[in-house]
Parts: C-alpha cells; structure tokens; sequence
C-alpha cells in the first residue's frame, strides 16, 4: 500500500450507534492491521473521557485506549492522540486536560460553552499527527446520534466536518436493535453530516452471519450506506485492556472468560474452570476509581480470584490481599470507603494476617492523613487516613506525570528481592512524607529519592508507580510471597500476551472486514479537501 500524492493524509473516522459499541478496539485492530501492510499508522481521538490515563513519551496524558492503539500501530504515544481528555471528578463536574495537560476543572455545563474553544487546539494535534502518517484512523466518542449537542460538537461530526473526515459507523449487534441504532442514527443527523457518513461495520456477531443478509438490504434500503463488512464476536478481546469503567462493573463475568481465555490446550478451559484459586484479592470500587489498568495483569493470572467489592458490600474476609487502585478524588473516594464500612473492613484483614497494597491514591488512603487545602481535586479539606502506613499526603503542587523504569531496594521488609525491574508510569497530585517514607523500596532510574512506604509487619505497602504488576518478575515474587510459596508457579507473560492478543485481532478483522474497501474510503478525503 503505497500514500496517495498529495499534501492531505488519508484518514477514516469510526463512529459508533452508542457508547461501548467496541470502537476503541476495533481502531487498535484496524491500526495492527494497516501497520502490517507497511504503512505508517497512527491513532487519534478528539476527545475522550476516561480517568483510566496513560502517561505520554512528551509528558502528558491521554485516555490508555489511546495508548494501546498507538502500540497496536508500532509507535511512541504522544498528547496529540488525544488532545482534550474528560477525567471525571465527580457526578457532574470534570478536569479538563487539554493537549496533555490539565487546562481546568469544569462542570458539565461550563465544558459545554468551553468546547467551541477547544476545536481549534484538536485540529491542531490532529494535523501533528497526521503530518507523520500514511493514514490516521480515528475514534469518535458516544454517539452522533446525540443530536442535543451537535451545536459544540468536537468529537464526532463537528471533527468530521472541521477535516472532511470520511465516517464509518460501528454498531454492536451483542446488544440488540442494530439495524434500528445504525437506521435510526442515520434519520436523526442532518443533511449536511450525512454527507460524511459513508458506511458502517457490525460488530460482535455470534453465529451464521449469512443469517444477517436480509438485515443488510434492509439498512441499504433506509439509508444507501455500505457494509464494511461483520466484525464476528472474537472472545480473546477480553485479554486486552478495557477501556473506562464499563468493565468494571462486570468484573465477574470479565474476570471468568479471562481466565478460561488464557488457558492453553484443548483441555485448558474447563482446567482453568476447575483450578481453586491459590490467592484472592479483593478491590474495593469507589465511585472515582482511576487507571484500574494496574488490576489487569492479576486478572490474567490464573490463580487469582479477583473480586471487585461493589458499594454495599462487605470486603470478604478470607482474601489474601485487599488492593486500592487510584483515584480521580482521593479525599471523595477516602469518606466513600469509610461510609461503606471498608475501612474496618480492611483493618480487620490486616490484623487477621492479610496483606494491603495501595497505588496512587490507594497509597495516599493507606497513611494517616490526606490534606487537599486549595481543592484541587474537589472542595478543600481533610481527612484521616487508614493509618495502616506512617506517612501523611498534602495533594498540591504540579502534577507528577512521567514514564518510569525503576528497581526494588532493599528494604527489610520487602517480600521481593532487591534489583527486581519495574516499569510503569507515575501520574499524580500530592507528595507523600513521614517515617515509613524514610526508607522506600521502589527506585525511579533518573530521579533522586526513593518512591513507596512499607508498614504493617511488611504486609502493608503502596507507592506511586502505576503498572508494577505488568513486571512479570514483580508480580510472581510479590504473589508468591502472600501465598507462602517460594515461587508463583504460573507462567502468565502479560506485555508478551498483549501484543500476541493485538496480532490475532488484527488477522481476526483482516478476516472479517474489508480492509481494502477501508483503505479506499480513507483516501477520498484527498478529494472532499479539494
């Protein structure tokens, strides 16, 4: 495949019938696939909301569905993929992180008369990324079909009309009423934004896809759009990593075909049904909970249970170890856990031998107290911690917002040995002091001090360093050691699986889609430039 001549870099946008319909994979699939074929591919979303972020190769942050697309193409991440990022932090208000960095906390209808002011800025990532690509494939964000708000409209057909973006609809067939989502979204837009609309793709079909035939000639008839072809249901997507919270609230049942994915041979799935699982760990789900990707490396381990523990719950009390995520609210989220009773919960689970660790603002719970005075994320205040680890956070300042390498130190109480690697990525508000902050056990290659407390007779410990668990040597050593074994006998490779997972994804649409037909409809936008 060879860039059309031209000044104008061929670029297709998937739009979906709803939220969650699958577009974030099925671009991450697409930028596989093309990559495949030689091209230069890269990934963009206008805006995104997610407190689920990854940190950027420049220092910013975008939305990690991102992140996995441009590691799916073969590149660097960088703020430009994904230029305004929603970070919700609380029921109707949001930080608003432009180009990589915070501009502002909005409520929901301040961001609404922001947004028109922001479509310069998203024009402008889009045109550094597209400067740099064979081709640019784009994911939109909700629906079009939200009409109400077409007027400020950044990321679905306000984008496609601002580059003349050819669209491509994605509808999730798994959820019922698909011909109805793609008709209906068609009837509701206007004219002018039909004109971008060209085709669409079903996704997640189960069964005989001739069946689907007539289906196809129907939505023809209503709307003269093209097939792009039936995305059928691929059950190895549940091995790559969610993108928002959706997921989370089917945990369970994401946790199951997970594992049963993961298991290898033609008996694997029912002996991964059966394995009693050798830990449990159990995650309390506070209303903020942020880059919940550090849970995905444990939810592809066989041998652990993990349990989300929804409000109104109890944390069960034979878990092994009990791990609080991050937080968009750490202060909101802390009087959250209390109200709910985890925080006796969690205590008793110490004082019963269990095990804590705490990431992010886990960590910052797990001291003896959070001061968040100018409210930074939220309205000013204070509040005791867990007291499980002698250290107090006061969250102000600049944002610490960097890629790491780092190493365990040799720390007394640490379970894992000293020089173990560790890579990950610290994106935070605050800074951490007290006793148990003296002695550190995580070193950052190219930063002085040491990151991390331990407490707890040594089964209380927390740092800032987002992604420990993807270090295949961390999470056996750690697991191992709650476990009362001298090693962790699974052999699960977790950043090997993902680009495994990302291949057979690509192969899967190459398969299912017509990715030559795609390729065509991305290089008219040379034309509608004309």
């Amino acid at each position: 495949m060879n860039k059309p001549a031209g000044n104008v870099t061929p670029a297709l946008m998937l739009q979906g019938t709803g939220s969650d319909v699958g577009k974030s994979l099925l671009v991450a699939g697409l930028c596989r696939a093309f990559a495949r074929r030689g091209l230069r591919v890269r990934p963009f979303k206008p805006q995104n909301m997610s407190n689920n972020a990854a940190v950027t190769a420049d220092g910013g942050e975008i939305g990690r569905a991102q992140a996995l697309q441009a590691r799916a193409a073969g590149v660097e991440t960088t703020v430009h993929m994904n230029p305004v990022l929603l970070k919700p932090q609380s029921e109707i208000g949001a930080q608003v992180v432009v180009q990589g960095q915070v501009l502002i906390s909005a409520r929901a209808r301040d961001y609404y008369r922001l947004k028109r002011d922001l479509l310069p800025r998203v024009i402008e990532s889009f045109n550094i990324i597209a400067a740099d690509a064979d081709l640019v494939i784009v994911e939109g964000a909700g629906s079009p079909a939200e009409v109400n708000l077409r007027a400020a409209d950044i990321a679905n057909m306000g984008f496609a009309e601002a580059t003349r973006m050819p669209v491509v609809l994605v509808g999730d067939i798994d959820r019922g009423g698909v011909i109805a989502s793609i008709v209906g979204t068609h009837n509701l837009l206007s004219e002018s934004d039909r004109h971008w609309l060209k085709g669409y793709v079903i996704n997640k079909f189960r069964g005989d896809v001739s069946l689907f035939d007539s289906a196809l000639e129907i939505i023809e008839d209503h709307t003269g759009l093209k097939s792009f072809g039936i995305a059928t249901f691929w059950p190895d997507a549940a091995k790559l990593p969610p993108e928002d919270g959706v997921a989370l609230g089917q945990a369970g049942r994401y946790r199951k075909s997970l594992q049963t994915q993961i298991a290898v041979g033609p008996e694997g799935a029912s002996a991964a049904a059966s394995q009693a699982p050798l830990l449990r760990v159990a995650v309390p789900h506070y209303p903020q909970i942020a880059n919940f990707d550090d849970l995905d490396p444990l939810l592809a381990e066989p041998g652990i249970d993990l349990m989300l523990v929804k409000p109104g719950e109890v944390i069960p009390a034979g878990c092994d170890l009990v791990l609080l995520p991050g937080s968009k609210s750490t202060l909101a989220d802390l009087r959250f856990l209390k109200a709910q009773g985890w925080d006796s919960d969690i205590i008793a689970h110490w004082r019963n031998g269990g095990h804590v660790m705490g990431i992010c603002g886990g960590y910052q719970m797990l001291g003896t107290r959070i001061c968040d005075p100018d409210g930074v994320e939220g309205e000013p205040g204070e509040e005791a911690g867990l007291g499980l680890l002698d250290v107090q956070t006061v969250i102000a300042g600049r944002k610490t917002l960097r890629q790491s390498q780092a190493r365990v130190l040799g720390h007394a109480l640490c379970p894992v040995a000293e020089g173990t690697a560790l890579t990950g990525y610290e994106i935070h508000m605050g800074h951490t002091t007290g006793p148990d902050r003296k002695a550190g056990w995580v070193a950052t290659v190219g930063h002085e001090g040491a990151d991390g407390a331990i407490g707890g007779q040594g089964r209380v410990m927390g740092c800032y360093l987002h992604g420990l668990f993807t270090s295949d040597d961390f999470r056996r050593a750690y697991l191992a050691a709650i476990a009362g074994q001298g090693t962790w006998d699974q052999n699960t490779a977790f950043e090997a699986g993902i680009d495994t997972t990302l291949d057979g994804l690509a192969t899967h649409l190459e398969q299912c889609l017509d990715l030559d037909a795609l390729w065509e409809l991305a290089k008219t936008r040379n034309n509608a430039m004309i």
